[in-house]
């Protein structure tokens, strides 16, 4: 499966039905406040023609009509120009504050629903993205994930409702008109409908056009924020390097690309307007002309010539900003179609459907002719076959870019071999239930990171169940209680974002600290101390020998020190087991991979720790 996000462009924008199908389930969930929208959509829509009914009686009774004019009502005569006179101005009041009313509730119904759908399809999305591989964060930009996890389905959810009023007032405004229009004058109708149709024509051909646009102008979108993130992230980095400059114009680049696409969708769909404004004045232009004569030959009244002019202004208002209003809506569809394209991502590493109960680890850990690759013909493993007993500490060292890494992320199923196997006392780890085989497994880092939020949040992350005096003994066994001690908060001291506020030994510690609370059968030292000064590294170092012990633990280190003190040794050179044996064994080899790699990195670690001692 391509995890690429960047490439994927919403195939379905124009498969309406599909997607409202899609997004339904969502809907359902508030569908009575949606529906009572929908329905004050109706009467919105036929207000407008109300209004402009109103001027028929108005002008032809009011303005025009006879003071002799009456009629009874109930035994009362009645003056018709008065009794409209004084009725039809407080009417279009009423009128008015009815659908000011309608209006106020129709939008706070449109945001608190729109809202709704909104924050469930996020919260469902996020649930999505925590469940992907890592494979997924390795090859899409943070800024991508961003764009199509928070922005799509803000545009796609919180529109929606918002689009479908406005298409249902719309649509009973042009029936609610098109009807005054035929009640004054049918033979004007037949102008103002066909003239309307004409100008709403050239819509159908920007279609394609508005879809291409929109779905790059939501990749760069993608793009500057990924340029946002890298340039806080990397802070230090662009500082040191004098990378502003570098940053500033990658960003103008992004910000020019926006605003070229911008004009694109601008010029295609702005060219729209003045047709339809000018297509629209032809069609009043000929309205007026055979209105005259109709009012001139006594077929039509001037209050019905004047209620039908108003009825087609008002008719061709929507017509004349279609292109804006398709723009939008079609937006809104791009942007679902690329969300629902998100939840059709499968995630390739899954529990069995049936999966085999995982116990501790009794015997052993092996890798049996284990193949694997991140790129497809790229193979970073190969062959791999290593036997790992219960409570053994094996040290993975190799030349970077040999593979010590994924050796250890295949433990977990970070990521699946290609061919072979991983089995944990012969059961293969594919048939245990995800979840409770990275249960079993620890994990400390070269670069920890911390959660936003308290010291204590951070370690109890290993064991939310942990009790205090569990807490505090995991502290201790860290070597974090006089660091703890000092500050004001002690574990309720909040830390920056990644742990910025905390120095890289401190960082360590927490994070051993919350592997020793998790207090899995199976640890893995990916780096551990590679990072630190030698005193930070002494102290991390007595935090790392409480962890481990009884432990079975795969360790990945460039320290001399942590190396010898492992049981065995395996060297992993191009993906292949080179040498595996005690560091004694491995210096009897005559141009052994190890031997060199110790008389090159190691040697001089040694002789630096004798001159301290």
């Amino acid at each position: 499966m391509d995890y690429r996000l960047k490439d994927t462009t919403s195939k379905d924008a124009f498969n309406y039905s599909y997607l409202l199908k899609r997004i339904y389930p969502y809907i359902k969930n508030v569908l009575g406040r949606a529906l009572m929208n929908l329905a004050i959509a109706i009467p919105l829509g036929l207000l407008d023609g109300v209004m402009a009914l109103a001027l028929k009686p108005y002008l032809d009774y009011v303005v025009n009509g006879s003071p002799e004019d009456t009629w009874t009502f109930m035994g009362f005569t009645i003056h018709t120009q008065v009794f409209l006179a004084s009725i039809i101005p407080f009417g279009i009041v009423a009128f008015a504050a009815f659908q000011g009313i309608l209006k106020y509730l129709s939008n706070y119904l449109t945001d608190w629903t729109g809202n709704k759908i909104s924050n469930t399809l996020k919260v469902d999305l996020f649930k999505k993205l925590t469940g992907l591989d890592p494979q997924f964060y390795d090859v899409n930009s943070s800024g991508i994930v961003l764009t199509r996890f928070l922005s799509d389905p803000e545009t796609a959810s919180k529109t929606i409702i918002e689009s479908l009023k406005s298409f249902i007032a719309t649509i009973f405004g042009l029936v609610g008109l098109v009807g005054v229009l035929l009640y004054t004058s049918w033979k004007l109708a037949i102008i103002g409908v066909t003239v309307m149709t004409i100008a709403v024509t050239p819509v159908v051909f920007i279609r394609k056009k508005i879809k291409k646009v929109s779905n790059a102008a939501m990749v760069v979108g993608g793009n500057m924020t990924t340029n946002f993130n890298e340039t806080f992230a990397g802070n230090k980095i662009m500082t040191a390097y004098n990378l502003q400059e570098r940053q500033n114009h990658k960003f103008e680049e992004q910000i020019n690309e926006q605003f070229h696409l911008a004009m694109s969708l601008s010029k295609r769909v702005g060219w729209m307007s003045p047709i339809m404004y000018t297509v629209c004045s032809v069609g009043i232009a000929l309205v007026m002309a055979y209105g005259n004569h109709l009012i001139l030959t006594g077929e039509l009244t001037a209050g019905s010539f004047a209620a039908f002019v108003t009825s087609l202004l008002l008719l061709y208002k929507p017509t004349k900003t279609l292109g804006n209003t398709l723009t939008s809506l079609q937006n809104t569809f791009v942007a679902m179609g690329r969300t629902f394209e998100l939840f059709d991502l499968v995630p390739q590493i899954q529990s069995p459907q049936n999966p085999v109960p995982i116990h501790s680890l009794e015997n052993s850990i092996e890798f049996k002719n284990v193949y694997f690759e991140y790129e497809p013909n790229v193979p970073i493993l190969k062959n791999l076959n290593l036997s790992v007993r219960k409570n053994e500490t094996i040290a993975l060292v190799g030349n970077s870019g040999g593979g010590k890494s994924t050796v250890v992320n295949l433990i977990p199923r970070f990521y699946d071999v290609k061919s072979g196997s991983i089995e944990f006392d012969g059961v293969d780890i594919r048939k245990f239930n995800l979840e409770e085989l990275r249960n079993q497994i620890s994990f400390v880092f070269q670069d920890n990171f911390m959660f936003s939020g308290t010291i204590r949040e951070n370690i109890m992350m290993g064991n939310k169940n942990a009790t205090e005096e569990q807490l505090q003994k995991a502290v201790e066994m860290a070597h974090l209680d006089e660091f703890i001690e000092a500050l004001e908060k002690g574990l309720d001291t909040v830390v920056g974002e990644r742990g910025a506020t905390l120095s890289g030994g401190q960082r360590q510690r927490v994070a051993i600290a919350r592997a020793l609370l998790k207090d899995a059968p199976i640890v893995i030292l990916d780096e551990a101390t590679s990072a630190l000064d030698n005193k930070s590294e002494a102290i991390v170092q007595r935090a790392l020998d409480n962890l481990i012990k009884n432990k079975t633990v795969f360790v990945i280190a460039h320290r001399l020190s942590t190396i010898k003190n492992a049981d065995r040794i395996a060297v992993i050179n191009e993906g292949e087991l080179a040498e595996l044996g005690t560091h004694d064994e491995l210096m009897m080899i005559d141009n052994g991979i190890y031997k060199n790699l110790y008389e090159m990195q190691f040697k001089s670690q040694e002789e630096l720790a004798n001159q301290g001692m």
